[in-house]
Order: C-alpha cells, then structure tokens, then sequence
C-alpha cells in the first residue's frame, strides 16, 4: 500500500482527508478538527484544500439554494 502524506507534521494521509471529506468535511477547518492536519506549520493546507475540491459540498449546495447550512435542531437548555 503506497501511502501519500498530506501533513506531515501529524501523519495524515490523502486517503484519511479523502474519508474526512466524504464524511462531511468541507473545508480545511473542518479536516483539522477532525485530524488536526493543517494546524502546526500550515504547509499542507493548499494541498487539502485541493483534495475537497471546489463545489463538492453537499452543504455548499444547499447555501447556493438558500437554504441555511445548518438546520439540526438543538437541545432546549434546562
């Protein structure tokens, strides 16, 4: 298995941004939230913004749409 890093600070791979993505990710915020890649020297955010992709968004779509990008109802506090 030929594996290809993306941020070698922390050892994340394409294919683990590529998960994250398909998980729902959709920006490299979000991949850093979720693998931390791109939050120590920064040199791998370009490369993860290019593996999501431009549009590729199921949540952008719904933005272009007009509708919210959020619409989970939250918990009443108690």
């Amino acid at each position: 298995m030929n594996r290809v890093f993306v941020c070698s600070c922390f050892g994340v791979t394409e294919e683990q941004v590529k998960s994250h993505a398909d998980a729902g990710a959709c920006t490299p915020r979000q991949i850093a939230s979720a693998c931390k890649a791109g939050t120590d020297c920064g040199g791998c955010v370009r490369r993860i913004q290019a593996l999501l992709g431009r549009g590729s968004c199921p949540r952008r779509q719904l933005v272009d749409q007009g509708e919210p990008p959020l619409t989970a109802e939250l918990p009443k506090a108690a």
